[in-house]
């Protein structure tokens, strides 16, 4: 099945080089802002609840067509769920090893597992690391109160077990992914970030909660049309300023955590290309293979409306080829102003932005052609990082900007 013309000379074909394979699709958790089982698409009710291994043998033969295809030299395997430790350590290193043994020698892969962490134990841990997988721990603070959200589905904290699962990552940062923290704007930013940073994480990145126009998240009224950004609250982004001027001012001598969001808006800011769908106009390279093997674009856009994510393919009948040539793929590799909208286009810092994630713009009845949900509050982050930045190159000539 081709959707497209490949040949056609107007279009810049990228590869994928983030397959996110989703290897079970239940988990043990209820947290109450979940998108996936709480949202509007309800489709993981229908498949199955964990992936086959027919299905992971044929999606590792698939990537292994793509890699080929495309002389990839490396690529990046995340799975995902769900909660993946379902599966159990010994299903999910049987995957990974699935995927590698598949690829050309000359492609190195990185393979991670996102987890809430209740059901990680040292056991898993050592042998995730002899495999070569990184566990990413996904959680909204370092204490109990912060996790409030993060509950199971009979109602009681999760922090008990990720408190231990954050300690034994702590003591293995090799096989340590770092921590990703959806934001509540109803915390004190400076009481979760040195929080976060007490559980000892090499990395951590934080996650502006989905949302849409539709469903705005909450502190954010519903879409007024061409309203001036100026006059719209920002409560995600000055949430997310505090913590930035926590970030960069650490004290020189002291190692700073890298924070994903902010080193992207950085980096742009500083010319760089961006890395990751949240900013910047990069196109993106990623795709989802769900467990009965149907291929996705981003999972996110589970927020919109029941089927949005769905490309109507599946690994059985479809190469990543056909993957890349659909029309939806087509559009969101289209990163650039002419894919956003006027208000957007318009905006002075739209390079750095880059409006925002795609799923964030959508309302019921019109589609995704608006700005993000949270245009105000990345527009203020961009603009109190870039005057940071000024002040530090300006006030220190003579010395290199932190990375």
């Amino acid at each position: 099945m081709r959707q497209t013309d490949r040949s056609a000379p107007s279009r810049r074909r990228v590869p994928f080089r983030q397959f996110v394979l989703k290897v079970h699709s239940r988990c043990n958790l209820a947290c109450t802002y979940c998108y996936v089982y709480e949202g509007p698409d309800q489709s993981w009710r229908e498949r199955p609840a964990r992936v086959a291994e027919e299905t992971v043998r044929r999606t590792a033969e698939r990537i292994a067509q793509h890699v080929t295809t495309h002389g990839l030299r490396s690529i990046r395997v995340d799975l995902h769920g769900g909660e993946p430790l379902l599966l159990g350590p010994s299903a999910l290193i049987d995957h990974a090893r699935a995927v590698r043994d598949a690829l050309p020698s000359e492609c190195a892969v990185a393979v991670s597992v996102q987890t809430n962490g209740t059901l990680l134990t040292s056991d898993a841990l050592r042998r995730f690391g002899a495999a070569g997988i990184s566990v990413g721990l996904s959680l909204d603070g370092g204490s109990a109160r912060l996790n409030h959200r993060r509950v199971d589905h009979a109602g009681r904290s999760s922090w008990p077990a990720v408190r231990r699962a954050a300690g034994l990552l702590a003591a293995a940062p090799a096989a340590y992914g770092g921590i990703l923290c959806t934001v509540d704007v109803e915390t004190d930013p400076a009481e979760v970030y040195r929080s976060l940073i007490a559980l000892e994480p090499t990395s951590l990145d934080f996650l502006l909660p989905y949302g849409n126009w539709s469903e705005p998240p909450p502190g954010i009224g519903p879409f007024a049309g061409p309203v001036g950004r100026a006059a719209r609250p920002v409560p995600y982004g000055a949430w997310l300023a505090r913590v930035f001027d926590l970030w960069w001012d650490t004290p020189r001598g002291r190692r700073a955590v890298p924070v994903r969001l902010f080193g992207e808006i950085v980096a742009l800011l500083l010319g760089a290309a961006s890395q990751s769908e949240a900013v910047g106009l990069s196109p993106l390279a990623v795709v989802v293979i769900d467990t009965d093997g149907s291929l996705q674009r981003l999972d996110s856009l589970k927020t919109a409306y029941a089927g949005a994510p769905d490309l109507g393919m599946d690994v059985f009948r479809h190469d990543f080829e056909d993957a890349l040539d659909h029309p939806h793929t087509v559009a969101a590799q289209a990163r650039g102003l002419d894919s956003l909208c006027g208000s957007c286009r318009r905006c002075p810092v739209v390079g750095v932005c880059g409006g925002g994630r795609y799923t964030d713009r959508y309302l019921h009845g019109s589609g995704f052609d608006h700005p993000s949900v949270y245009c105000a509050d990345l527009e203020h982050l961009i603009r109190h990082i870039g005057e940071r930045l000024q002040k530090e190159v300006r006030g220190a000539p003579a010395e290199p900007v932190r990375p």
